[in-house]
């Protein structure tokens, strides 16, 4: 579904995403991890448009989409969320969540006054999507509050739900466990998958919780200093000594080796 070829990303001196080639499978949960300033959050800022990239290719289906704006990405389907939650903190989680599908006919103020009754009808269908994606993820005891009250797992759910308000091909999750408690983190990984398994979304997730990332991802992609380091199952990365390097740094064999020892 995605295709990067030989992407970089340059600020100034520093090469944050240098000469990145990766593939993203349809229908796939793909684990991107890597130690912090690998570069993996930059990577998804290119892919999802927020930065333009210094050098190189990103496909969406086959299509050249290398510096569309975000909401033009939108529009094919590619949606991402933050480290840190962007809600509406005003709203409550229905209106947070109605706010999302594009071109309602109430935003033109014409239609308010011409074609009532449409723009009751198109309100009325993305209300019941919102109370059906409410339920779906088990927050539909919260649909009447404030976000701004909700707690840093809820809003991440929250997140979550607004990319099922317009069913998107691929979903680019940026530390979607940062701050959450096992229990709201167990709800979101299940969800995760209820999407990928019953609704065929397509995931690609940066995270740090291996735990996490060993239930939901295969594959996973290990980033490094701006490059790609390896791919494999969990298992293969978490024994991949390259990987251990990387995390452990050039201690990292002999610690492994007196921790097997041990």
């Amino acid at each position: 579904m995605i295709s990067v070829q030989n992407l970089s990303k340059h600020f100034g001196g520093i090469h944050a995403v240098d000469n990145v080639s990766l593939t993203i499978e349809e229908g796939t949960i793909t684990g991107l991890i890597g130690p912090n300033g690998a570069g993996k959050t930059t990577l998804f800022n290119i892919v999802a448009g927020v930065h333009k990239p210094t050098s190189g290719s990103v496909f969406l289906n086959g299509e050249d989409v290398t510096g569309l704006e975000p909401h033009e990405l939108f529009a094919k389907g590619m949606l991402r969320t933050f480290q840190i939650a962007h809600e509406f903190s005003s709203l409550t989680v229905l209106e947070n969540l109605m706010m999302v599908p594009a071109d309602q006919p109430g935003e033109d103020l014409r239609n308010s006054w011409f074609n009532f009754r449409h723009v009751l009808e198109v309100e009325r269908q993305v209300y019941e999507k919102a109370r059906e994606v409410a339920d779906f993820l088990e927050i539909s005891h919260l649909e009447n509050e404030v976000a701004g009250n909700l707690s840093g797992g809820q809003k991440k759910l929250l997140e979550l739900g607004r990319t099922m308000m317009v069913d998107p091909k691929i979903v680019f999750l940026d530390e979607v466990g940062a701050g959450v408690n096992r229990t709201l983190l167990q709800t979101i990984g299940t969800s995760i998958q209820r999407l990928n398994q019953e609704r065929g979304y397509t995931f690609c997730m940066i995270e740090h919780d291996m735990d996490f990332i060993g239930r939901l991802c295969d594959p996973v992609i290990v980033m490094a200093e701006g490059r790609v380091l390896t791919q494999g199952t969990v298992e293969e990365v978490k024994n991949n000594e390259e990987v251990i390097e990387a995390y452990l740094g050039v201690g990292g064999k002999r610690r492994r080796k007196k921790e097997s020892t041990a």
